[in-house]
């Protein structure tokens, strides 16, 4: 439906013209909305050339304030937090704020939506159903926080099914956003410096991804997840409970025992090998396998499809991405790691002596989290950051060997001559990169080159 069937236009006002912003910028205008790109930093060149040929008014390097708070509306970018003066500006004026995900939303027609969110595990989940979906011969598109705009997509190429990959970020700002069915996979601290750093902020705003489902709709989560399940002794869900678990045996759902994974959704039951998932190694890729096979029959994808999509699934570039065996010593890059449950999940799925490369920006890591796993399986630790104290602090006397580096060609260098046959060298930095990187996969890209150097 056309929000703006009169003859006055409604001002729809973007803050921050990346991917998301222009998206949502094409959307509106679409959909007859007056639209003005603000971006307090400079807007990439890409991004300028498309909303130059959209002829889009836009500005860069400042925000206009007066004119951002004439707007009917605002969909502000999901990096901008809500102490940023702008905004609290804008709430002060009652103008409401949504998220992309809350546009592309209003203007998807009959389409139906996976969303998937969790701490960890999204990425990887969300490219695995929608791989399945493809396999399966489905109409669909992979959008949102993986990188392609769920807005430019319902926009210029709209599909009948949206697979999304959904932060707590882009979840702050929904108002009617309801996914057909939800994913939930896990809930570990991260990001609390945008919650005030508390936990209970965080997840609350995790489950906003099922505030709106009805009776119609399906919510998968974890059963074997501590803080999902004490959350949902609180609250009434609408939806239909889907669970997976490890742990114990489901009536509805998945769960795995002696080594076969179980999905019983639908009418018609799945087993599937776990030593059958090539490039889903880990226990914490079988609770992703778990969450989108559990999606798929949601989907009534038949089992042959989804068992075949499991199979032929490649690994994500930056998520325990096998770089090449040097000399018998094997580089696995997992540089989307960024916080330390990722580097749990990553030394879990270890089988060789570890030289593990780590640090960087850190958010407040509680490094007891993996005593237990360097200790078992890390023969040495080279931390890559500008400041690595805290490394030194948490593991100092409990392992022998710790080197400080500050480029990625040293952290490399030293990894391998610490290194010997049949031994593996993992990048997982539980921390941001910003210190001495653009961004992850900045860290991931110079790390592969590195090795391929050596």
């Amino acid at each position: 439906m056309n929000k703006n069937s009169s003859n006055t236009k409604q001002l729809m006002c973007i803050l921050g013209a990346g991917e998301s912003g222009v998206g949502a910028a094409l959307l509106a205008q679409r959909n007859g909305y007056e639209v003005f790109v603000s971006d307090s930093g400079k807007i990439a060149e890409k991004y300028i050339k498309e909303l130059e040929d959209n002829k889009i008014e836009f500005e860069e390097g400042q925000h206009s304030e007066e004119k951002v708070l004439s707007a009917s509306e605002v969909m502000k970018s999901p990096g901008i937090p809500e102490k940023n003066t702008l905004i609290k500006k804008i709430r002060a004026k009652n103008i409401p704020i949504i998220s992309e995900i809350e546009l592309a939303y209003r203007y998807k027609g009959n389409s139906k939506i996976v969303a998937i969110t969790g701490t960890n595990g999204k990425s990887t989940t969300t490219s695995l159903i929608y791989h399945i979906c493809t396999t399966a011969g489905l109409d669909c598109a992979l959008v949102g926080n993986i990188g392609y705009s769920f807005a430019k997509q319902v926009a210029e190429n709209p599909k009948a099914l949206y697979v999304a990959e959904i932060s707590s970020f882009q979840l702050d700002d929904i108002v009617t956003f309801r996914p057909d069915i939800a994913v939930l996979l896990n809930i570990t601290e991260d990001h609390l410096d945008r919650y005030a750093y508390n936990i209970e902020n965080y997840i609350n705003s995790k489950f906003r991804i099922i505030e709106n489902q009805t009776v119609n709709d399906y919510f998968i989560y974890c059963l074997d997840d501590e803080l999902i399940m004490t959350h949902l002794k609180h609250i009434t869900i609408s939806s239909n409970p889907l669970p997976f678990s490890m742990k114990q045996e489901v009536n509805k759902g998945a769960y795995i025992k002696d080594n076969q994974m179980m999905i019983k959704a639908q009418e018609e039951r799945i087993s599937m090998n776990i030593y059958d998932f090539v490039a889903l190694k880990g226990k914490h890729n079988q609770y992703n396998t778990m969450a989108a096979g559990i999606a798929a029959s949601v989907l009534d994808i038949r089992k042959e499809k989804i068992r075949e999509a499991v199979q032929t699934f490649e690994s994500l570039e930056h998520r325990m991405e096998f770089v090449a065996t040097i000399r018998g010593v094997e580089f696995i890059n997992d540089s989307k790691g960024t916080n330390l449950n990722s580097v749990w999940f990553a030394l879990e799925s270890m089988t060789k002596p570890t030289i593990l490369i780590m640090g960087g920006v850190d958010k407040g890591n509680d490094y007891t989290l993996i005593e237990d796993l360097i200790k078992e399986k890390v023969k040495a630790i080279v931390c890559l950051g500008l400041d690595n104290k805290k490394i030194h602090e948490a593991f100092s006397g409990k392992i022998n060997t710790i080197v400080d580096t500050q480029s990625m060609k040293d952290a490399v260098t030293e990894a391998y001559k610490l290194a010997e046959k049949e031994d593996t060298v993992l990048l997982s930095p539980g921390c941001s990169s910003f210190d001495l990187f653009k961004n992850y996969m900045d860290r991931g890209d110079q790390f592969k080159v590195e090795v391929k150097n050596l």
